[in-house]
């Protein structure tokens, strides 16, 4: 027999698999990945990154941890759960291959692509995302227009992508398609994570999620690596896009 009307209203969220309470974490009925930090993934829906949808990382600025966060599923996506490439679009630095490798991201497995404006490595990525052809994309910008992101969005719908877009912390006051928007800054011996959109309640308190360090932490020279960088063209210098 159907459902009384007072039962629907006990249970909206069985209505539909889009609904969820205001209180509680939506149910994700498509793939996620492991986020291996298990503070951050009992946060999010389904319990990982969400796959086949837009991700937004926004960063206090370029190599704060965003590699190393997702070093783990990386891993994973490039490893024992798939064996297709991970498009590197438009990172802002030249990656550094040994930093990578040292936190876990598959070298054989990365796929660089470099161009010069930003509407090329948004064409790219849309590319990418519809052709199925990544694992992962990860896809850096500063100013995108809505728009483009909505359509980076649908075609991430149609895939079975982790799509990650990495940009700087000044957009979170900008609206986003984005199933998942976490707000990154430095701190002590890891990440302080906002979590600025999810499908679940507001979390008002940060997370402070500690990082593997990288190799160059251990170095002597440690503290000059850690100085503010010129741009990689004026200097040739490979940084932690990386780590």
């Amino acid at each position: 027999m159907p459902s009384s009307p007072s039962a629907l209203a006990s249970h909206p969220e069985d209505l539909h698999p889009s609904l969820w309470r205001a209180s509680q974490l939506a149910r994700h009925h498509a793939r996620t990945l492991d986020t291996g930090y298990a503070a951050l993934s009992a946060e999010l829906p389904g319990g990982g990154w969400p796959v086949g949808a837009l991700i937004d990382l926004l960063v206090q600025q370029a190599g704060v941890g965003e590699m190393r966060l997702l070093a783990p599923a990386l891993g994973a996506t490039g490893g024992t759960l798939d064996k297709r490439p991970i498009a590197l679009v438009r990172p802002p630095h030249v990656p550094n291959g040994p930093g990578l490798g040292y936190i876990g991201v598959p070298l054989n497995r990365l796929m660089l692509v470099k161009t010069t404006k930003t509407v090329d490595a948004l064409w790219a990525a849309e590319q990418i995302l519809r052709a199925g052809s990544c694992g992962a994309l990860l896809l850096w910008g500063q100013h995108v227009q809505t728009s483009s992101l909505r359509r980076l969005h649908l075609a991430a719908q149609s895939s079975d992508t982790l799509f990650v877009m990495i940009r700087p912390l000044a957009a979170t006051k900008d609206a986003s398609p984005a199933l998942l928007r976490l707000a990154l800054r430095a701190c002590g011996d890891g990440l302080s994570v906002d979590i600025v959109k999810r499908r679940g309640p507001l979390r008002t308190e940060p997370l402070s999620l500690p990082l593997q360090p990288t190799p160059v932490l251990f170095s002597r020279h440690a503290r000059t690596a850690r100085r503010p960088l010129a741009p990689v063209a004026a200097r040739g210098l490979q940084t932690e896009v990386a780590a």
